[in-house]
């Protein structure tokens, strides 16, 4: 299978700290390479995790908080200062557009590549991106801004042949298309060969779901069910459960209680208040309610498996 993978770049919350870099992460599926969200530092994260700026297709930003953002003009700069010439895509709500225009305007007017921004409708469930291999969908979340996740799910592959079969009854490669798209094979002598004796099932689809800031919400968990991989902002502990519900966060626990509903494999929080000197209270309070609980970090790479 080909790698999923997801570098986390930044894992803190607003207020920087010399443990933490603000939300930035790097998702590479079926050989392409996104951007989700981009605080401050990306930059440097993406050079100390020996990802090509040029392979990154795309930026997916959640909402329009500086911690999420304002990476952004300076990595198009940047990329515009290491002859880029493939085209980005950038898919952010659709209150951005005015102002990334202007920004746009003034610090990146002549690029030498192209930079297309797509508006997202952080109020509904939809299918932002596709391409044959993957899909990424937006998940609407409840913030203090319109505000959005969003789901990286492979398409359903083809079977596998079946190489013993195809040599033991002499089966020309030229007809692995069709025998992979389902037809049967007919032999020489007219036998006719079931397609399900010349395949096995296909890899199932793996999936990621990115849900960045936003309160606890009863239903979320129906929009990523079955996910390999959550990652859920866990900005605070129980002991400020008040704090999260003014600022429109979530606890640990609540980010855990998702996790559990939703039947993932997975879980890993982030976006750490700067109050936490030490995360491993949010990490012993998730795991109380979904073991498969992780702490994120900063240089961090997960296999999506």
């Amino acid at each position: 299978m080909s790698p999923f993978r997801v570098y986390i770049l930044g894992c803190g919350s607003a207020l920087p700290t010399d443990k933490h870099n603000p939300s930035a992460q790097a998702v590479e599926v079926r050989e392409r390479m996104f951007l989700v969200d981009c605080g401050e530092g990306t930059q440097l994260s993406l050079r100390r995790m020996h990802v090509n700026f040029n392979r990154i297709q795309g930026i997916f930003i959640s909402h329009l908080h500086g911690d999420h953002c304002l990476g952004l003009i300076g990595l198009i700069s940047t990329m515009n200062l290491a002859d880029r010439t493939a085209p980005f895509q950038v898919y952010a709500p659709a209150e951005y557009r005015s102002l990334f225009t202007a920004e746009m305007d003034f610090f990146c007017h002549d690029l030498s590549y192209e930079v297309t921004f797509h508006p997202v409708d952080t109020t509904v469930c939809q299918t932002v991106y596709e391409d044959s291999s993957i899909t990424v969908v937006s998940l609407p979340l409840d913030h203090r801004v319109p505000c959005c996740g969003y789901l990286f799910r492979e398409r359903q592959g083809r079977p596998h042949l079946r190489r013993d079969m195809m040599d033991q009854y002499g089966i020309p490669y030229s007809q692995a298309d069709r025998i992979k798209a389902g037809d049967d094979y007919v032999t020489a002598d007219g036998t006719t060969l079931p397609n399900a004796m010349l395949v096995t099932p296909a890899d199932r689809p793996r999936a990621y779901a990115y849900c960045s800031d936003t309160r606890y919400m009863p239903g979320l968990h129906r929009l990523i069910a079955g996910v390999n991989v959550l990652y859920h902002e866990s900005t605070y502990a129980q002991d400020r459960a008040d704090r999260a519900g003014k600022y429109f966060h979530s606890t640990a626990r609540d980010a855990a209680t998702v996790a559990r509903e939703a039947g993932v494999g997975q879980l890993y929080i982030g976006h750490y208040s700067a109050r936490y000197d030490d995360e491993q209270v949010l990490l012993d309070e998730a795991r109380e309610v979904f073991p498969e609980t992780f702490l994120t970090r900063e240089g961090m790479v997960i296999d999506v498996e």
